[in-house]
C-alpha cells in the first residue's frame, strides 16, 4: 500500500484547513462536496483496494470531510484550535480509507469514526496540558468521558463517583484521581520574569536551598572550625621562615613570588620552592594525623 501512503502525503495540503482565518471558507467548501451513495462508495473502495486507484481514494476522503468536521466540533471544550482538531481528524480519515474493506458490509463512515477519534484523542492528550494527563487505557477513557458525564462544575459526590465508575468500567479511585487531574492547571516552575517579588509564585520559590538544613549547617560550621584549629596548630609546628613563606605564598591576597622571597632571604628561588614544598608536606602529615 505504498501508493496509499503517497496519497496521504500528496493530498494533505488540499484536505486540511488553510491558514488562520480561512477555516470558515474550508467548512463552506467541504459542505458542497456531494455525499456518496452506498453503491458509489463500494465501487470506489473496490477500485482503490484492487487497482490502487488513488483518485478513487481521494474521492472517498473528500466526500467524508464534513463528517470529520462534525466529530471535531465535539472537542471544542478543550481549548484547542478547531483547525488543528480537523487536521488530525482528516489524518485519521485517510488512514481509515487506506484500511477499509468494502466487503465487510458496513459503510465507510461507521468504520472511519474510530480512526478519526483516535487521531483527535491522541492530539488532545498531547497538547491539552504540558504534562501528559492520561497514559493508560482506563485513564484515556476517563479523560474523554468524565467531563461529559459530570452534571455540573462541582466535585462529584460519593454516589456520583460510584455511578461513573460503574458506567465506565473503572474503579472509583481512578475516577477521583482523574477528576483531580482535570481540575488541576499547568504551573510554570519559575515565576514570571516581570512579576513583583511579593506576587511571584512558582515551585522554585518554595524549594529549600541545598544548604538550608540546620543540621548540615551546624556540621559544616563545626568542620570548618575544626579544620582552622588543626591548620593553625600544624603551622605553629613549622619554623619561622617556613611559616613566613607559606603565609606570603598562600595566605595573602597579594602573593609573593619565589624571586621576591629569594632576594629577601638571600637564597635561590629554587631553595624557596624546596622550603615551601617541605612545609606543605609537613602540614599535610600533621593534618592527616
Amino acid at each position: 500500500m505504498s501508493n496509499a501512503n503517497s496519497l496521504v502525503a500528496r493530498q494533505s495540503d488540499a484536505l486540511l484547513p488553510g491558514p488562520l482565518g480561512s477555516f470558515e471558507a474550508y467548512a463552506s467548501r467541504i459542505s458542497r462536496i456531494p455525499v456518496l451513495s452506498r453503491e458509489e462508495e463500494l465501487e470506489l473502495a473496490r477500485r482503490f483496494r484492487n487497482d490502487n486507484d488513488l483518485e478513487a481514494a481521494r474521492t472517498l476522503v473528500m466526500s467524508h470531510l464534513r463528517f470529520v468536521l462534525h466529530i471535531a466540533r465535539g472537542y471544542t471544550g478543550y481549548g484547542l484550535p478547531m483547525g488543528d482538531l480537523v487536521q488530525e481528524g482528516n489524518v485519521g480519515l485517510m488512514k481509515a480509507v487506506k484500511r477499509f474493506e468494502p466487503d465487510m458490509g458496513v459503510r465507510l463512515v461507521s468504520f472511519a469514526v474510530h480512526w478519526i477519534r483516535a487521531e483527535i484523542h491522541d492530539y488532545v492528550l498531547r497538547n491539552w496540558r504540558l504534562v501528559k494527563i492520561a497514559t493508560t487505557k482506563s485513564q484515556r477513557k476517563l479523560f474523554f468521558n468524565l467531563r461529559r458525564m459530570k452534571k455540573n462544575l462541582a466535585w462529584l459526590s460519593h454516589d456520583e463517583t460510584q455511578a461513573v465508575a460503574r458506567d465506565l468500567g473503572v474503579t472509583p479511585a481512578e475516577v477521583s484521581e482523574m477528576e483531580q487531574r482535570l481540575a488541576a492547571r499547568d504551573l510554570s516552575f519559575d515565576p514570571a520574569p516581570d512579576a513583583d517579588e511579593e506576587d511571584s509564585y512558582g515551585p522554585s520559590v518554595y524549594l529549600p536551598a541545598p544548604d538550608s538544613d540546620p543540621a548540615l549547617q551546624a556540621e559544616d560550621a563545626e568542620w570548618d572550625a575544626d579544620m582552622r584549629e588543626r591548620l593553625a596548630g600544624a603551622v605553629a609546628h613549622l619554623d619561622a621562615r617556613s611559616q613566613d613563606i607559606l603565609r606570603r605564598r598562600w595566605m595573602t591576597e597579594e602573593k609573593a613570588t619565589l624571586h621576591e622571597l629569594a632576594d629577601e632571604y638571600q637564597v635561590s628561588a629554587e631553595r624557596i620552592r624546596q622550603i615551601e614544598a617541605a612545609a606543605l608536606g609537613k602540614l599535610r602529615r600533621n593534618l592527616a594525623a
